[in-house]
Formats: structure tokens, sequence, C-alpha cells
């Protein structure tokens, strides 16, 4: 059973930037496409971006391209999101997750199995 464990999330100000990461532990493989899922209050769980397992395909929502970014090291399993130009509309929860498959990049939540618990972000206008 893996799991997956979230950091680097916090307060920061309208413009800042922070980097999540995402660390899978247990007995797990690397060999599974990943991705990054967030939360407003009162709205539900939407994709942001996606990597597969070499880290060579990366998909980013349209919301946050240009100022999010997805990557990991080929070959390790902990992938990073680094968040820059944030705006108070990216507050929520984020949330890592992996796929049942490795070869490509994906946007549907039904295709994620496995979940962290979850981080705060919060952008403060």
């Amino acid at each position: 059973q893996v799991q997956l464990v979230e950091s680097g999330g916090g307060l920061v100000q309208a413009g800042g930037s922070l980097t999540l990461s995402c660390e899978p532990s247990g007995r797990t493989s690397n060999r599974y496409a990943m991705g990054w899922f967030r939360q407003a209050p009162g709205k539900e769980r939407e994709f942001v971006a996606s990597i597969n397992w070499t880290g060579e395909m990366t998909q980013v929502a349209d919301p946050v391209k240009g100022r999010f970014s997805i990557s990991k090291a080929n070959g390790e399993s902990t992938v990073f999101m680094q968040m820059n130009g944030l705006k108070p509309e990216d507050t929520g929860v984020y949330y890592c997750a992996r796929s049942r498959y490795q070869g490509s990049t994906s946007d549907e939540m039904d295709e994620y199995d496995s979940w962290g618990q979850g981080i705060q972000v919060t952008v403060s206008s």
C-alpha cells in the first residue's frame, strides 16, 4: 500500500511562490504517473497538473498554465509542483495522487487510485 505525503503548503501573499512536494512511501514502484488536484472551499476537486513516470510528459490545467509547473527526477519517486504568481483563487487543499497507469498524463480523477491527505495553500490578497 503506497502512502503519499505532501509538504510545502502554507500562507503566502498574492504574487508569491510555493513549492509543493509529494513523496510516496511504502512498498511502491516509481513507475506510475502522478498528479496534483485541488479543492477550494465549497467547490469540487479539480485537476491541476500531471506528470508521467519518466518526467518527460507533463500536463497543466488552463487556470494555472504559465504559473505552475510539475516535475520529478527520472527514476525518482518524489514529485514537485512549483507555483508562481499565486492568486487568491489558488487557495485550497492540494492533493497528490498516483495514477493506475504509467505511460501518460491524465486529468481524469478516476484514473488515480492513491491519494495523499492534502495540504492547505492559502493566498492572501
